[in-house]
């Protein structure tokens, strides 16, 4: 199988090269020729199958560079006993009789970037030397909070390799910020951006389109390649876990196989619930994604009128992983639903950049309503959710997977729609202590980890150990630059 650009379809490389790049020289992403199925009977074979041998059997099916004993190895490593604190990985959580909760936050950075980003490094260093690049590799991050940590934990002193990672100064929880600048390793950086997670993603997509930048960097024996979700490599993993939530269900005898369920998704980057099209299309029986968004509802907006406007005002919220205007993985949807037009979606994809803005055709708007639902909830709605499922189910959710619930809620009351449904949990409700005591009624007296104990003490559970083993932890890294600086950090950190 080969890949090709959203922006030029005739712009075709292998699974390694796809992995090896991260984003196509033209600025699209890369994307399957086409599209695999799941073979009859798949379901049935998959639902015998622990989280590791499913990851390994969709994987193989979209990366014809990499051996199945390739697979094997990675996957072992990347969740193991040692990364994930339970053995199913991606557990699913029953709440009532028609809502489950898949919980994606049992790796070593507890949230749900852990799912791609341990398994990332294993594939991209295999790709480097699968296409006989001599080069070193440096990985640039943009995040928006829980990215960041993930690439770092994936990829600190990873022979080969250099991370730098680029976060939203003053948009990031105090955990988050945490866990990103006291990361360990001899080949890692982090640098807070002065302004908001598009600020850093931009700069970062232009980095990589700077064809100079690029020229320079090959003299020095460097090479630019990302972990973020424009790298097919990173959203390729985030696939599995839809097909083996539904495989779970099936085997809880909560489904019957073949029966349809819906995905509530938290998302700002569009990566996520991308992930459960693409399951979809492959044949998972999904009857509806559900879209939510916090206040800044960019998404909700676009796939219910089919006009995507990213000139809005710009919101900080207690749900910092989706605060996002620019949603980069909406690219991929669009080729899709455009059959594959790479002409219209780079038409897209150049309004948005000149300006700001793009609406698509009846056909794609169509094909939206057909897969998609979508909803908003601001930050007094999402604490009152936590409160209410804590109180309904004794189970405590992060500032994340409560806007999934909430939206939830107001997509059955709206519809009538009793379809069985799984919210994705994307991150442990310890990453934001802040809010989710306060949705609690309590009042936090402290901050960063020092809140951990008491929101373990008013929930009566107990934090994940990753996150008390920051309890006195201090910062390697403390500068800040505004974007225009970011090339010029970059050249340095290369030197």
């Amino acid at each position: 199988m080969r890949y090709e650009s959203t922006r030029d379809r005739e712009n075709k490389v292998t699974s390694a090269e796809a992995i090896m790049r991260g984003l196509s020289e033209d600025g699209g992403l890369f994307v399957p020729e086409v599209l695999p199925t799941l073979p009859a009977g798949a379901l049935e074979e998959l639902r015998e199958m622990n989280y590791r041998q499913r990851a390994v059997y969709i994987m193989k099916l979209f990366l014809a560079d990499y051996t199945v004993a390739e697979l094997t190895d990675y996957v072992n490593r990347a969740y193991s006993p040692r990364g994930f604190d339970t053995p199913k990985i991606a557990p699913v959580r029953k709440l009532d009789g028609a809502t489950h909760v898949l919980e994606l936050w049992h790796g070593p950075t507890c949230a749900f970037k852990d799912m791609a980003l341990q398994v990332l490094p294993y594939l991209l260093t295999a790709a480097v030397r699968k296409n006989g690049e001599e080069k070193q590799v440096c990985i640039l991050v943009a995040t928006s909070g829980d990215t960041g940590k993930a690439a770092l934990e994936g990829f600190a002193d990873v022979e080969g390799t250099r991370i730098m990672v680029f976060y939203p100064r003053d948009g990031v929880s105090d955990i988050q910020k945490l866990q990103m600048t006291s990361q360990e390793g001899t080949n890692v950086s982090v640098c807070a951006v002065r302004g908001n997670f598009d600020d850093a993603q931009s700069t970062v997509k232009e980095i990589f389109s700077d064809p100079a930048l690029r020229e320079q960097l090959a003299g020095s024996g460097w090479m630019l390649s990302s972990a973020n979700s424009i790298n097919w490599g990173r959203l390729l993993p985030q696939v599995v876990y839809y097909i083996s939530a539904y495989c779970d269900l099936v085997n809880s005898g909560d489904i019957a196989m073949g029966e349809g369920v819906s995905f509530c998704v938290p998302t700002g980057n569009f990566g996520d619930i991308l992930a459960g099209f693409y399951a979809m299309r492959m044949g998972l029986p999904v009857k509806k994604l559900i879209c939510a968004s916090n206040k800044n509802d960019v998404l909700t907006e676009f796939l219910r009128t089919g006009v995507y406007n990213r000139v809005r005002e710009f919101y900080t919220t207690i749900s910092p992983s989706m605060d996002i205007l620019v949603s980069s993985n909406l690219e991929r949807l669009i080729y899709e639903l455009t059959d594959r037009d790479d002409v219209e979606t780079a038409g897209y994809m150049a309004k948005l950049s000149t300006k700001g803005c793009y609406q698509v055709s009846d056909r794609v708007k169509s094909a939206m309503d057909g897969i998609f639902a979508a909803g908003s909830c601001d930050d007094e709605e999402t604490k009152s959710v936590i409160a209410r499922v804590f109180s309904r189910y004794g189970y405590l959710i992060d500032t994340h997977t409560a806007v999934a619930c909430g939206v939830l809620e107001k997509y059955r009351a709206e519809t009538g729609d009793d379809t069985p449904a799984i919210v994705v949990s994307t991150a442990s409700p310890y990453k934001f202590c802040a809010s989710v005591l306060e949705a609690l009624g309590r009042t936090p007296e402290s901050a960063g980890p020092e809140l951990i104990a008491a929101l373990e003490n008013a929930s009566q559970t107990a934090a994940p150990a990753p996150l008390k083993a920051l309890l006195g932890k201090t910062a390697r890294f403390n500068a800040s630059y505004g974007k225009e600086e970011l090339k010029e950090v970059v050249r340095n950190f290369l030197k």
